[in-house]
């Protein structure tokens, strides 16, 4: 655990797309620093800037949105990073390193119970899984779409759906989407998963087939295993006679 005290700061510039073998750089340093118990690491994104190649890069301008900086930031005691730093060295090909002394005033940790165990009961059965395909931009009643639908199922008592965001994909129109390196939409593929009883799907299908104008509902038979967790009973009401 990092003490109060003099200890160092170090202060890692990266590209976002410089790549580690399959993954990122950056993702590949923060997992080293965890691996070896570093105190904590954190990695932040800047909106613009430029480095030793003099090419400036901005999120304003999605052809100059890519090699945009990453900075990684982390403190830990003068022995610990002095014993991290060869291999920092190796894994940082392309960026900058920077360590510079500071002096810890405060640590503050609060500890966080673990959660009690609570017993589950187990339902099991046949059941049918719906996947709804659709557009990022598909919108219903001024909505996106995809909104809607959970709100519909939800109403419809449904027992859960989650809501995918593609990268790449394409319909049957043969437009391709695909996602870029701003946080803009470029209508991404769309698709909601729900797990339910086939009568109950039944009944969605009728409420949210109308809500669809380009997509594809694709039904599946599935066994269901569903671990529900024991919920304590609510306390009863003091009558008036306690009070």
């Amino acid at each position: 655990m990092l003490q109060t005290g003099t200890a160092k700061k170090v202060t890692i510039f990266i590209n976002e797309d410089t790549q580690h073998h399959f993954g990122s750089l950056y993702d590949a340093i923060l997992q080293f620093l965890l691996r070896k118990g570093v105190a904590g690491a954190t990695a932040t994104r800047a909106m613009a800037g430029f480095g030793a190649h003099q090419a400036m890069h901005t999120t304003r301008i999605e052809v100059l949105a890519e090699h945009l900086p990453i900075r990684i930031e982390f403190i830990d005691s003068a022995a610990k990073v002095d014993a991290l730093m060869p291999a920092l060295h190796d894994l940082v090909t392309d960026g900058v390193i920077e360590v510079q002394d500071t002096n810890v005033v405060k640590v503050a940790s609060r500890d966080r119970p673990s959660p009690p165990v609570e017993p589950h009961f187990e339902m099991r059965g046949s059941g049918r899984l719906m996947r709804i395909y659709m557009g990022e931009s598909d919108r219903w009643q001024g909505a996106p779409l995809y909104e809607a639908i959970v709100d519909r199922l939800r109403v419809l008592e449904i027992a859960g759906a989650t809501v995918y965001r593609g990268i790449l994909g394409y319909g049957v129109k043969g437009h391709t989407h695909k996602s870029g390196r701003l946080p803009f939409s470029r209508d991404l593929p769309i698709m909601i998963s729900v797990v339910d009883s086939e009568e109950k799907l039944a009944k969605a299908i009728t409420e949210i087939e109308s809500m669809i104008q380009d997509g594809i509902i694709v039904l599946s038979d599935v066994d269901m295993i569903r671990l529900v967790r024991s919920r304590p009973e609510p306390e009863p009401e003091s009558s008036h006679a306690d009070r």
